[in-house]
């Protein structure tokens, strides 16, 4: 009963994928986007439809509103206490979005570790792994244990810590929820497209956001205090619709704004994705449907 992880770039198909899955397992799906969390903003978020959350039950979705924050630490403990309760009546959970830090939070722990130091970092970069596992095997060898050894990120960083706090990684990470390794393994999967493919897919999907009037959308959600929180305020579409509200730019070039962002954020997440995740890649043609694609990955899934 293992949870299933899917990510992949906006517009990828991630999410119908999930629901095939999540119908076909008796599952049940934990969205893992920073933005669906916030009430009210539907359409620009590309939430889940009434229908297909009446289908399939999905959490984390419409859990605070625009007057409330949310980060990766609330997510870790709402994404645990989920999949606690998913498990608890015998289903799957299927953690699906695009926000790579939730994955990576939620995967590696998150804790009050000091953040990087660029100086340091770089020191620790120029260094063999022999020299880091040295170190490591002297200052911290419970670390050295348990770490994946092909994992030279993860090394890096467990040095940095070490050196910074002047503690044993393993001390502070003992205190920090960490669902990776053997949790995950076999079961996580990225949705990839070939570049034109998701390009075209990101500006069809940004033109129905838009005829489903994602504009109207904006103009009520600034009467309820979109302006006024930065981080829903930062949802590719609705900064760019409030411009346009604001008489800075034409619909017409709204539109294209949107687009345009949308395939820049969809390269960015796909080059974190690979660098930070590791996942099984599955590349999806033009005329699979996402039923195939759920049959690949049940294929492919380990035995419970």
């Amino acid at each position: 009963m293992r949870p299933i992880l899917l990510t992949g770039p906006t517009a990828s198909g991630k999410s119908a994928v999930a629901l095939e899955l999540a119908l076909r397992l008796g599952g049940e799906i934990i969205s893992v986007d920073s933005m669906q969390v916030y009430r009210g903003l539907d359409i620009g978020t590309a939430k889940p439809s009434a229908a297909e959350r009446a289908l399939v039950t999905h959490h984390l979705i419409d859990v605070v509103g625009l007057n409330e924050s949310f980060d990766a630490a609330r997510f870790v403990h709402s994404a645990t206490a989920a999949i606690q309760d998913i498990e608890g009546r015998n289903r799957t959970a299927i953690l699906c979005g695009g926000t790579g830090l939730y994955f990576n939070a939620w995967l590696g722990g998150l804790g009050s570790a000091p953040p990087p130091d660029p100086l340091l970092r770089a020191e620790l970069e120029a260094a063999t792994t022999a020299e880091l596992l040295e170190e490591l095997a002297r200052k911290d060898p419970i670390t050295l244990d348990q770490i994946d050894l092909q994992n030279r990120r993860r090394l890096v960083r467990a040095v940095e810590v070490i050196r910074l706090t002047g503690q044993p990684f393993s001390v502070q990470r003992a205190r920090w929820p960490e669902h990776g390794g053997t949790l995950t393994a076999g079961r996580a999967f990225g949705i990839q497209r070939d570049r034109p493919t998701l390009i075209r897919r990101i500006d069809e999907r940004v033109n129905r956001m838009f005829q489903a009037g994602l504009v109207t959308e904006t103009q009520g959600l600034l009467k309820h205090g979109l302006r006024e929180n930065r981080t829903a305020l930062q949802a590719i579409g609705y900064r760019q619709v409030v411009e346009h509200l604001e008489g800075v730019v034409s619909l017409r070039e709204t539109v294209e704004r949107v687009q345009a962002k949308t395939r820049q954020f969809a390269k960015r997440q796909m080059t974190w994705m690979q660098g930070q995740l590791d996942l099984a890649w599955l590349e999806v043609g033009t005329n699979e449907s996402p039923s195939q694609t759920a049959d690949r990955i049940l294929q492919t899934l380990p035995p419970r």
